[in-house]
């Protein structure tokens, strides 16, 4: 450990939409912050192909080249970034405490969180090898691409049908695919699901293999392959994309018994604000946000926690 903490003004955690267009507006407002990258420097965006819903953009973009130009606009008002994540926070006395790779100590008068949240995947490696070539974890940021399309959704909780009920809008049926033969979702989603006829459900059944064709940036979801969860047989089943909605992990296991946190451990904001339970600390992006998880509502946030931490730090100083 250092024998000194680095102190700096605004510290952010995470570097994606949130995180990054906190950085733009703090740095704007001359407060000069440090964007600590995290394990995956650029957020969830960096793993995605084509970016179609995010405004500005009538052509779409690439994930990773609108990250770099969120990374290069903070850049230009003066953000500077750390490569590394956070191990350890010390919230119980002012400055407010961190350690980065378990050895260098700083301090901060202001902390915004947006470490966003991970989706839980099921682990295939063909899951991995198609992720963005015809697998998601996103309907309402891919659905659009396989339009009239054959789709697989996997889950039984509400994330797995309001996925379905979307993307029946778009596709030209819905299969859903449960390892049990009850549904976990609340009685409404599933009666809207039961109704829809362009959704079918494929109970007892595992995802065991994705299958695929093609190469590169050519390659393309073909199919699924499930195993009975009961007799162990398999079958397989003609599909143009897979969503895999079994649920997100926000990113805040951290904070546990420092901040407080939805059931979930989505951190709690302040109704109207990103500020949570303890002054000086704000949260962005989707590690507060359990209903939405988009870049651009991502983006929002962030610009409210600087606007809050510029609001704070200016009742601070009188």
């Amino acid at each position: 450990m250092t024998e000194q903490a680095t102190h700096k003004r605004v510290v952010i955690l995470g570097s994606g939409p949130a995180g990054l267009t906190a950085a733009i507006y703090a740095a704007r407002a001359d407060l000069a912050p440090l964007v600590i990258d995290g394990m995956e420097p650029g957020g969830q965006l960096t793993t995605t192909t084509d970016v179609e819903n995010y405004p500005g953009f009538p052509d779409g973009v690439m994930g990773p080249e609108m990250m770099d130009m969120f990374r290069r606009q903070a850049e230009r008002f003066g953000t500077e970034f750390l490569f590394g994540s956070v191990t350890k926070v010390d919230f119980s006395a002012r400055p407010l405490k961190m350690w980065i790779d378990d050895s260098q100590e700083m301090t901060t008068d202001a902390l915004i969180i947006s470490t966003g949240a991970s989706a839980k995947w099921l682990g295939l490696p063909s899951e991995s090898a198609y992720r963005g070539f015809g697998v998601s974890s996103c309907a309402t940021c891919d659905g659009s691409f396989f339009k009239n399309e054959v789709m697989v959704v996997v889950g039984g909780g509400d994330t797995a049908l309001e996925e379905a009920l979307y993307l029946s809008r778009l596709g030209s049926k819905v299969y859903v695919v449960h390892r049990r033969g009850e549904l976990r979702a609340s009685k409404i989603m599933q009666d809207r699901a039961f109704a829809n006829p362009k959704i079918e459900f494929v109970w007892n059944a595992a995802l065991d293999e994705i299958l695929g064709e093609g190469q590169g940036h050519m390659k393309k979801v073909t199919g699924v392959r499930l195993r009975d969860t009961q007799t162990d047989e398999t079958k397989e089943l003609a599909c143009g994309a897979v969503f895999v909605a079994i649920g997100h992990q926000p990113n805040t296991s951290l904070f546990e018994g420092q901040l407080e946190m939805h059931h979930g451990g989505y951190l709690v904001v302040e109704p109207g604000s990103t500020r949570t339970n303890i002054a000086g600390v704000f949260a962005a992006g989707d590690v507060a946000d359990h209903s939405y998880r988009q870049a651009v509502t991502a983006a929002g946030s962030g610009c409210m926690a600087a606007i809050d931490v510029e609001r704070y730090l200016g009742e601070l100083e009188g």
